[in-house]
């Protein structure tokens, strides 16, 4: 088998045409994202470190992965864009790597190719990757309107959702750049982790094509929250970045994300 290096803006969105290859995606490095990965049958993965953030969430899959024999690693977030699978090829250095990767020759301070290049000489994977399954919350009571949703993805956001409070933990990046790639549905309120924020202020990107489409918008400070677990953004989560509409709700950096989205319903 000829292995490849593909890369993807986006682990939400993968096909036959990774398996076995060696796969660049622009999501963040958190577990769901290396199991998605994982599942599409990726040979090695490298993700982006998202800036860290609280407890480590925006490299967390390494480990994961090496549970399931893969090599991973994680590009600086401050080396290239989130969301950005060609860019963290073009320019990304490496942050992390896990065990799997390190004893392939993959290592910290590494060109993001450099490293991919060799997790080619990875066996094949072998098993299936055991269930992960991101989920759902409601924080409002049940029956009021609108509702208060948080998804430890955007990728999970349902059509039901639009005229909602959306809380997601998701990296608030737009994907390849790409101003329509912001929110799928018309929701009435969003949040997102600003991912470290990153190079070229990519990790806010979604802000202000929101503001585009009057949808108030926060991002949370990855060293509040985990990245990829909403239920840590609602509970700990401190607003960085606001866009336009969201001010003029009288929502600031500062303010406890459980605000923004209670002023967000008025």
């Amino acid at each position: 088998m000829d292995i490849q290096i593909i890369t993807a803006t986006t682990v939400t969105k993968l096909g036959l045409e990774h398996k076995g290859q060696v796969l660049i995606g622009g999501s963040h490095g958190g577990v769901y994202a290396g199991y998605l990965a994982a599942k599409a049958g990726a040979r090695a993965i490298i993700l982006n470190d998202a800036g860290g953030g609280l407890d480590g969430a925006g490299f967390s899959s390494l480990a994961y992965l090496d549970d399931l024999g893969r090599p991973g690693a994680t590009v600086a977030h401050d080396s290239a864009r989130i969301g950005d699978g060609d860019d963290m090829a073009a320019r990304g250095i490496i942050s992390y790597v896990n065990r799997t990767a390190a004893a392939l020759g993959c290592a910290v301070g590494q060109t993001t190719m450099a490293c991919a290049e060799a997790m080619r000489a990875a066996p094949a994977p072998s098993g299936e990757a055991p269930a992960y399954e991101e989920a759902r919350f409601l924080f409002s009571i049940e029956g009021e309107s609108p509702a208060i949703w948080g998804v430890d993805s955007a990728s999970l956001l349902r059509p039901e959702d639009a005229g909602q409070v959306v809380i997601t933990a998701s990296h608030g990046a737009l994907l390849g750049g790409e101003a329509a790639s912001a929110i799928k549905y018309d929701v009435l309120a969003c949040a997102y982790n600003d991912a470290g924020v990153g190079i070229e202020n990519i990790g806010i990107s979604r802000l202000p094509a929101l503001d585009q489409r009057t949808i108030a918008a926060v991002a949370v400070d990855c060293q509040t929250a985990r990245i990829g677990d909403v239920r840590s953004m609602w509970q700990s989560g401190i607003i960085s970045y606001v866009n336009k509409t969201a001010a003029a709700l009288g929502v600031a950096p500062g303010d406890r994300l459980q605000t923004f989205a209670q002023k967000a319903r008025r």
